[in-house]
C-alpha cells in the first residue's frame, strides 16, 4: 500500500516537466512564427502544468512532515518558490485563456504572458532545486 507521504514525491516531477517543456514549445512557436501546433502544445502544457502544480502544492502542504534547523530554512524557501510558481502559472493561464477565447493575437498580452511563463519555468526549476536539496542533502522524504 502506498503511504500518503509518498504522494508529494510522486507528483512533483510533473509540474517541472510540463511547465519547462511547455515553455520550450512556446519559445519555439515564437521562433517559427507560422507554427501554431507548438503554440497550442505550449498552451495545453501550461494548463496541465498549472493543475499538476496545484496538486503538488496540496500534497506538500498536507502530507509532508515538519522539519527543523537548516532543513526548515530550505523547506521554507522551497515553499515560497512553490507559491510564486503557482501564482505565475494561474495568471499566465488566465491570460492565455483570454487570448484563446477571444481568438486574439494581442501582441502586448501575448508577450506579457510569455514573460510570465518564462518566470514560471525558472521558478519551478528553483522550487525543484530546493526540493531536491531537502531530499539529497538532508535525507528528508518529502
Amino acid at each position: 500500500m502506498i503511504s500518503l507521504t509518498h504522494l508529494h514525491p510522486m507528483l512533483v516531477h510533473f509540474p517541472i516537466a510540463l511547465i519547462v517543456l511547455g515553455f520550450v514549445a512556446d519559445f519555439a512557436a515564437l521562433i517559427f512564427k507560422q507554427e501554431t501546433c507548438l503554440s497550442k502544445t505550449g498552451f495545453y502544457l501550461l494548463i496541465a502544468g498549472t493543475l499538476s502544480t496545484l496538486s503538488a502544492i496540496l500534497t506538500g502542504l498536507f502530507f509532508t512532515s515538519e522539519m527543523s534547523g537548516s532543513a526548515e530554512t530550505i523547506q521554507e524557501t522551497h515553499e515560497l518558490f512553490a507559491w510564486v510558481t503557482i501564482s505565475l502559472l494561474v495568471i499566465t493561464s488566465i491570460l492565455r485563456l483570454i487570448l484563446v477565447i477571444k481568438k486574439s493575437d494581442n501582441s502586448n498580452l501575448k508577450w506579457f504572458a510569455f514573460v510570465l511563463y518564462a518566470l514560471a519555468a525558472i521558478s519551478v526549476s528553483i522550487t525543484g532545486y530546493y526540493g531536491g536539496t531537502l531530499v539529497y542533502n538532508y535525507m528528508m522524504p518529502l
